[in-house]
Protein backbone atom coordinates (compact mmCIF):
# COMPACT_ATOMS: atom_id res chain seq x y z
CA UNK A 1 0.00 0.00 0.00
CA UNK A 2 1.23 3.47 -0.88
CA UNK A 3 2.55 5.73 1.89
CA UNK A 4 -0.08 8.19 0.68
CA UNK A 5 -2.64 5.87 2.27
CA UNK A 6 -2.28 4.26 5.69
CA UNK A 7 -4.52 1.40 6.78
CA UNK A 8 -5.07 0.53 10.42
CA UNK A 9 -7.03 -2.50 11.60
CA UNK A 10 -8.51 -2.34 15.09
CA UNK A 11 -10.59 -5.42 15.90
CA UNK A 12 -13.40 -5.32 13.34
CA UNK A 13 -12.75 -1.77 12.05
CA UNK A 14 -10.50 -0.78 9.14
CA UNK A 15 -9.49 2.89 9.23
CA UNK A 16 -8.14 4.28 5.98
CA UNK A 17 -6.07 7.44 6.45
CA UNK A 18 -5.40 9.71 3.50
CA UNK A 19 -1.77 10.55 4.19
CA UNK A 20 -0.61 13.50 2.12
CA UNK A 21 -0.90 16.12 4.88
CA UNK A 22 1.44 18.58 3.19
CA UNK A 23 -1.04 18.70 0.28
CA UNK A 24 -4.16 18.61 2.47
CA UNK A 25 -4.67 15.02 1.32
CA UNK A 26 -5.32 16.03 -2.26
CA UNK A 27 -5.45 12.93 -4.42
CA UNK A 28 -3.71 11.92 -7.59
CA UNK A 29 -3.81 8.76 -9.68
CA UNK A 30 -1.66 6.86 -7.17
CA UNK A 31 -3.84 7.68 -4.18
CA UNK A 32 -7.01 6.90 -6.14
CA UNK A 33 -5.59 3.48 -7.04
CA UNK A 34 -4.43 2.76 -3.46
CA UNK A 35 -7.71 3.83 -1.88
CA UNK A 36 -9.75 1.75 -4.32
CA UNK A 37 -7.57 -1.30 -3.61
CA UNK A 38 -7.84 -0.81 0.16
CA UNK A 39 -11.64 -0.56 -0.05
CA UNK A 40 -11.82 -3.70 -2.15
CA UNK A 41 -9.62 -5.52 0.36
CA UNK A 42 -11.86 -4.40 3.24
CA UNK A 43 -14.93 -5.55 1.33
CA UNK A 44 -13.41 -9.02 0.89
CA UNK A 45 -12.22 -9.35 4.50
CA UNK A 46 -14.84 -11.12 6.64
CA UNK A 47 -13.19 -9.81 9.81
CA UNK A 48 -13.95 -6.19 8.85
CA UNK A 49 -17.32 -4.99 10.09
CA UNK A 50 -16.94 -1.27 9.32
CA UNK A 51 -14.64 1.14 7.49
CA UNK A 52 -13.66 4.63 8.65
CA UNK A 53 -12.28 7.11 6.12
CA UNK A 54 -10.13 9.84 7.66
CA UNK A 55 -7.33 12.24 6.82
CA UNK A 56 -3.98 12.94 8.47
CA UNK A 57 -2.90 16.53 8.96
CA UNK A 58 -5.02 19.69 8.84
CA UNK A 59 -7.62 18.50 6.31
CA UNK A 60 -9.82 15.59 5.31
CA UNK A 61 -9.19 16.06 1.58
CA UNK A 62 -8.78 19.13 -0.58
CA UNK A 63 -9.85 17.19 -3.68
CA UNK A 64 -7.61 16.77 -6.70
CA UNK A 65 -3.90 17.54 -6.59
CA UNK A 66 -3.40 20.62 -8.77
CA UNK A 67 -0.05 19.39 -10.06
CA UNK A 68 -1.70 16.16 -11.17
CA UNK A 69 -4.49 18.15 -12.84
CA UNK A 70 -1.89 20.29 -14.62
CA UNK A 71 -0.27 17.13 -15.96
CA UNK A 72 -3.62 15.76 -17.12
CA UNK A 73 -4.40 19.02 -18.90
CA UNK A 74 -1.60 18.13 -21.30
CA UNK A 75 -2.85 14.59 -21.81
CA UNK A 76 -5.18 13.42 -24.56
CA UNK A 77 -8.95 13.34 -24.20
CA UNK A 78 -8.87 9.54 -24.05
CA UNK A 79 -6.22 9.58 -21.31
CA UNK A 80 -8.36 12.03 -19.38
CA UNK A 81 -11.40 9.81 -19.85
CA UNK A 82 -9.56 6.79 -18.44
CA UNK A 83 -8.34 8.91 -15.54
CA UNK A 84 -11.87 10.05 -14.77
CA UNK A 85 -13.11 6.46 -14.96
CA UNK A 86 -10.58 5.49 -12.28
CA UNK A 87 -12.05 8.16 -9.99
CA UNK A 88 -15.55 6.95 -10.85
CA UNK A 89 -14.54 3.43 -9.87
CA UNK A 90 -13.25 4.70 -6.52
CA UNK A 91 -16.47 6.57 -5.76
CA UNK A 92 -18.67 3.66 -6.77
CA UNK A 93 -16.57 1.20 -4.78
CA UNK A 94 -16.96 3.37 -1.67
CA UNK A 95 -20.67 3.98 -2.27
CA UNK A 96 -21.46 0.29 -2.77
CA UNK A 97 -19.01 -1.15 -0.25
CA UNK A 98 -20.73 -4.09 1.49
CA UNK A 99 -19.69 -2.77 4.90
CA UNK A 100 -20.92 0.33 6.75
CA UNK A 101 -18.65 3.32 6.12
CA UNK A 102 -18.00 6.43 8.21
CA UNK A 103 -16.37 9.66 7.07
CA UNK A 104 -14.41 11.41 9.83
CA UNK A 105 -14.30 14.94 8.47
CA UNK A 106 -12.15 17.82 9.65
CA UNK A 107 -10.52 20.83 8.03
CA UNK A 108 -11.02 21.23 4.29
CA UNK A 109 -13.16 18.97 2.11
CA UNK A 110 -13.22 20.30 -1.43
CA UNK A 111 -14.15 18.86 -4.81
CA UNK A 112 -13.58 15.13 -4.80
CA UNK A 113 -13.21 15.27 -1.02
CA UNK A 114 -16.91 16.18 -0.87
CA UNK A 115 -17.54 13.18 -3.12
CA UNK A 116 -15.85 10.88 -0.60
CA UNK A 117 -18.01 12.32 2.19
CA UNK A 118 -21.18 11.87 0.13
CA UNK A 119 -20.33 8.24 -0.66
CA UNK A 120 -19.98 7.23 3.00
CA UNK A 121 -23.00 5.88 4.86
CA UNK A 122 -22.35 8.08 7.89
CA UNK A 123 -20.52 11.42 7.87
CA UNK A 124 -19.47 13.24 11.03
CA UNK A 125 -17.78 16.63 10.81
CA UNK A 126 -15.86 18.81 13.22
CA UNK A 127 -17.31 22.27 13.76
CA UNK A 128 -14.49 23.97 11.88
CA UNK A 129 -14.78 21.82 8.76
CA UNK A 130 -15.14 23.65 5.44
CA UNK A 131 -16.58 22.32 2.20
CA UNK A 132 -16.71 23.39 -1.42
CA UNK A 133 -17.58 22.02 -4.84
CA UNK A 134 -15.00 24.29 -6.36
CA UNK A 135 -14.53 22.79 -9.82
CA UNK A 136 -16.38 25.62 -11.59
CA UNK A 137 -13.61 28.01 -10.51
CA UNK A 138 -11.30 25.99 -12.77
CA UNK A 139 -13.75 25.90 -15.64
CA UNK A 140 -14.72 22.34 -14.73
CA UNK A 141 -17.67 20.59 -13.08
CA UNK A 142 -17.89 17.87 -10.39
CA UNK A 143 -19.28 15.45 -12.96
CA UNK A 144 -17.87 12.17 -11.63
CA UNK A 145 -18.98 12.77 -8.05
CA UNK A 146 -22.31 14.35 -8.99
CA UNK A 147 -24.53 11.23 -8.55
CA UNK A 148 -23.40 10.84 -4.96
CA UNK A 149 -23.50 14.53 -4.05
CA UNK A 150 -26.98 14.90 -5.56
CA UNK A 151 -28.16 11.88 -3.57
CA UNK A 152 -26.87 13.56 -0.39
CA UNK A 153 -27.95 17.19 -0.84
CA UNK A 154 -30.58 17.10 -3.58
CA UNK A 155 -30.69 18.78 -7.00
CA UNK A 156 -31.78 22.23 -5.81
CA UNK A 157 -28.78 22.65 -3.52
CA UNK A 158 -26.45 21.06 -6.06
CA UNK A 159 -27.41 23.58 -8.73
CA UNK A 160 -26.23 26.42 -6.50
CA UNK A 161 -23.01 24.94 -5.18
CA UNK A 162 -21.95 23.37 -8.51
CA UNK A 163 -22.36 26.71 -10.31
CA UNK A 164 -20.78 29.06 -7.76
CA UNK A 165 -17.96 26.96 -6.32
CA UNK A 166 -18.70 28.77 -3.05
CA UNK A 167 -17.33 27.41 0.22
CA UNK A 168 -19.75 26.40 2.95
CA UNK A 169 -19.32 25.44 6.58
CA UNK A 170 -20.21 22.39 8.66
CA UNK A 171 -23.56 23.87 9.71
CA UNK A 172 -24.56 24.27 6.05
CA UNK A 173 -23.34 20.74 5.31
CA UNK A 174 -25.53 19.43 8.13
CA UNK A 175 -28.55 21.41 6.99
CA UNK A 176 -28.20 20.09 3.44
CA UNK A 177 -27.70 16.49 4.50
CA UNK A 178 -24.09 16.12 3.39
CA UNK A 179 -23.10 15.24 6.97
CA UNK A 180 -25.20 13.65 9.70
CA UNK A 181 -23.63 15.23 12.75
CA UNK A 182 -21.40 18.17 13.65
CA UNK A 183 -19.37 18.04 16.87
CA UNK A 184 -16.59 19.96 18.54
CA UNK A 185 -13.18 19.07 17.12
CA UNK A 186 -12.10 17.39 20.35
CA UNK A 187 -15.27 15.26 20.31
CA UNK A 188 -14.85 13.96 16.75
CA UNK A 189 -13.20 10.65 17.60
CA UNK A 190 -15.75 9.93 20.34
CA UNK A 191 -18.61 10.60 17.92
CA UNK A 192 -17.11 8.22 15.36
CA UNK A 193 -16.57 5.60 18.06
CA UNK A 194 -20.22 5.92 19.12
CA UNK A 195 -21.36 5.09 15.60
CA UNK A 196 -18.97 2.14 15.45
CA UNK A 197 -20.42 0.83 18.70
CA UNK A 198 -23.94 1.06 17.27
CA UNK A 199 -22.84 -0.74 14.11
CA UNK A 200 -21.24 -3.41 16.30
CA UNK A 201 -24.61 -4.08 17.94
CA UNK A 202 -26.37 -4.54 14.60
CA UNK A 203 -26.38 -7.82 12.73
CA UNK A 204 -23.41 -7.86 10.32
CA UNK A 205 -25.50 -8.97 7.35
CA UNK A 206 -28.30 -6.55 8.18
CA UNK A 207 -25.92 -3.59 8.55
CA UNK A 208 -24.14 -4.45 5.31
CA UNK A 209 -27.44 -4.89 3.46
CA UNK A 210 -28.95 -1.60 4.62
CA UNK A 211 -27.51 0.48 1.79
CA UNK A 212 -28.66 -2.06 -0.80
CA UNK A 213 -32.22 -1.81 0.53
CA UNK A 214 -32.13 2.00 0.49
CA UNK A 215 -30.71 2.11 -3.02
CA UNK A 216 -33.26 -0.32 -4.45
CA UNK A 217 -36.25 1.28 -2.74
CA UNK A 218 -35.11 4.79 -3.71
CA UNK A 219 -34.87 3.69 -7.34
CA UNK A 220 -38.16 1.82 -7.05
CA UNK A 221 -39.60 0.56 -10.33
CA UNK A 222 -43.04 1.60 -11.51
CA UNK A 223 -44.24 -1.88 -10.64
CA UNK A 224 -44.96 -1.45 -6.92
CA UNK A 225 -46.07 -5.06 -6.66
CA UNK A 226 -42.61 -6.16 -7.80
CA UNK A 227 -41.05 -3.90 -5.16
CA UNK A 228 -43.29 -5.38 -2.47
CA UNK A 229 -42.30 -8.88 -3.54
CA UNK A 230 -38.61 -7.99 -3.52
CA UNK A 231 -38.80 -6.43 -0.05
CA UNK A 232 -40.85 -9.35 1.27
CA UNK A 233 -38.23 -11.72 -0.09
CA UNK A 234 -35.45 -9.76 1.60
CA UNK A 235 -37.06 -9.76 5.04
CA UNK A 236 -38.02 -13.42 4.69
CA UNK A 237 -34.41 -14.33 3.91
CA UNK A 238 -33.13 -12.30 6.85
CA UNK A 239 -35.67 -13.82 9.25
CA UNK A 240 -34.74 -17.33 8.18
CA UNK A 241 -30.99 -16.68 8.31
CA UNK A 242 -28.73 -17.69 11.19
CA UNK A 243 -28.20 -14.03 11.99
CA UNK A 244 -31.93 -13.26 12.05
CA UNK A 245 -32.70 -16.23 14.27
CA UNK A 246 -29.87 -15.32 16.64
CA UNK A 247 -31.01 -11.71 16.83
CA UNK A 248 -34.59 -12.66 17.68
CA UNK A 249 -33.49 -15.28 20.20
CA UNK A 250 -31.14 -12.83 21.90
CA UNK A 251 -33.90 -10.22 22.14
CA UNK A 252 -36.38 -12.69 23.64
CA UNK A 253 -33.76 -14.08 26.02
CA UNK A 254 -32.65 -10.55 27.04
CA UNK A 255 -29.00 -11.10 26.14
CA UNK A 256 -26.59 -9.59 23.63
CA UNK A 257 -26.49 -11.36 20.26
CA UNK A 258 -23.37 -13.36 19.47
CA UNK A 259 -21.93 -10.72 17.14
CA UNK A 260 -22.15 -8.01 19.81
CA UNK A 261 -20.39 -10.26 22.30
CA UNK A 262 -17.70 -11.02 19.73
CA UNK A 263 -17.07 -7.30 19.14
CA UNK A 264 -16.35 -6.77 22.84
CA UNK A 265 -13.53 -9.30 22.84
Amino acid sequence: MSEALLVRHDTAVATLYLNRPELHNAFDAGLIFSLTAALEAAAADPAVRAVVLAGHGPSFSAGADLQWMRTMAGASQEENRQDALALARLMRTLDELPKPTIARVHGASFGGGVGLVACCDIAIAAEGARFGLTESRLGLLPAVISPYVLAAIGPRQARRWFATGEHFDAADALRMGLVHQVVAADALDAAVQRQLELIGKAGPVAAASAKVLVREVHAAPADRDALDRANAGLIAALRASDEGREGLSAFLEKRPPRWAAEDRR
